[in-house]
């Protein structure tokens, strides 16, 4: 039987979609849940949550979400307080579930919505896990249990009615490690996602959508500002209709930040400095590919990286950040960086151009196939090896299974999780 994204055409839903942008859209569901919002309904701890991970069997919603899931845990540090996050990654459609996190004396609360990418299905969703079915080990007072975790689900706004059941069935124990990157800072826009690609508002979605790291794309303003924009001009594909068009360095970034606004709910485009802050100040990423898409020198570039890579070792983050090189026009402005070869950096060319600037990885396109041979001799000289872009399941279970890669970069990076998380 094809896989769902084949069956559904989701590639032809995206292109009708980029076509009739206003006929098609996914909006976040409401959240209101009075047990939620109750003054005693505290927030869970990340430790707590920590011990919920794991790989379980879905025994109530299989219909809808398929017979297991993923979960794991994530955060978003504002400047005032932490949220936490359960996401579960699940077998069927590249179907997920996120939920803020929350205790009530011994139960845990998980409220949130789930979403189904081969499509625009959605809705709300509730679930416990009660004292008898975990909740007393997960916040910490007793020995490790069956974990049983509860509630329901809905379509739409329609108040969650529909059984929803996991049941932990072992631990996350994948035999080799494996990044996890997401495409454009958390997806594509096309995709309807809960905000638009290469905004700040994504980048703290990333870890709730599995993602370890985040590949962004870096262009240049006419005034030399670092900004995230992935196409070369400012169309409607991205942003909201204002009646500019032509290459985004043509613009200053003033110009950008008063006129212009992202597709999906209006947000700025933003500088490269403020992403990273956000990476850096509330995510738990831990790696970060700078996909450079301008032609000027990349002394601003490396700049930004290493005061970025410092700021995150002084705060006892780990924190990867790798400048990206797509072409050879960026090969020569890199090695014309001083001390190039000790730049942290990711080359998309050939092998042999990622040892002649001592690259840490080295990162050919998915269709060139899996290169057993070639990721085996950078990672004979100390290198790792990426493959970019796989979003089918089938090509990402055949890269997982047979290939050799140390990452992979996709729009959907829940159907990574999910895939490298369930290996046997």
């Amino acid at each position: 039987m094809p896989h769902p994204l084949n069956r559904y055409g989701l590639f032809l839903l995206l292109l009708l979609l980029g076509a009739c942008r206003r006929d098609y859209d996914v909006r976040l569901p409401s959240t209101e849940w009075a047990e939620f919002s109750a003054p005693d309904a505290l927030r869970l701890p990340g430790p707590a949550a920590a011990r919920m991970e794991g790989v379980y069997a879905c025994t109530g919603g299989a219909e809808n979400f398929g017979s297991g899931a993923v979960l794991k845990w994530s955060y978003d540090a504002s400047a005032t307080d932490t949220t936490i996050y359960v996401s579960l990654f699940c077998e069927k459609d590249v179907s997920w579930i996120v939920c803020e996190g929350k205790r009530r004396d011994s139960t845990i609360l998980l409220n949130g919505f789930w979403r189904k990418m081969a499509g625009t299905a959605t809705g709300r969703v509730r679930l416990t896990v009660t004292a008898p079915n975990g909740g007393a080990f997960v916040l910490g007072g007793a020995p490790a249990p069956e974990l049983l975790i509860e509630g329901v689900y809905g379509d739409g706004e329609a108040v969650p009615d529909r059984p929803l059941r996991f049941s932990r069935t072992r631990a996350l124990a994948p035999a080799r490690a494996l990044e996890v990157v997401v495409h454009r800072g958390g997806g594509q826009s096309a995709d309807l996602l809960p905000a638009s690609e290469n905004s700040l508002e994504i980048l703290p979605w990333a870890a709730r959508f599995g993602a370890t790291g985040v590949e962004i794309d870096v262009r240049r303003t006419s005034d030399g500002v670092l900004v995230l924009y992935h196409d070369a001009t400012l169309n409607e594909r991205l942003i909201q209709k204002n009646g500019l068009v032509g290459p985004i360095e043509n613009y200053s970034f003033a110009q950008l930040n008063t006129l212009v606004r992202l597709v999906r709910n209006g947000e700025r485009i933003p500088t490269l400095r403020a992403a990273l802050e956000t990476i850096v100040t509330r995510t738990p990423l831990r790696f970060v590919w700078l996909d450079t898409k301008f032609d000027a020198p990349l002394d601003e570039l490396r700049a930004l990286q290493a005061e970025f890579m410092q700021r995150a070792a002084a705060l006892g983050k780990p924190l990867e950040i790798v400048i990206g090189i797509p072409d050879e026009g960026v090969l020569g402005r890199f090695r014309a960086l001083p001390d190039h070869r000790n730049v942290p950096s990711l080359v998309e060319l050939e092998a042999g151009d990622a040892e002649s600037v001592n690259a840490r990885i080295w990162a050919p396109r998915w269709t060139l196939g899996l290169q057993n041979a070639g990721a085996a001799a950078v990672q004979a000289q100390g290198r790792r090896a990426f493959v970019w872009t796989l979003d089918l399941p089938e090509n990402i279970d055949l890269f997982l299974r047979q290939g050799r890669f140390d990452g992979i970069l996709s729009n959907y990076p829940t159907a990574v999780a999910y895939a490298y998380y369930t290996q046997p």
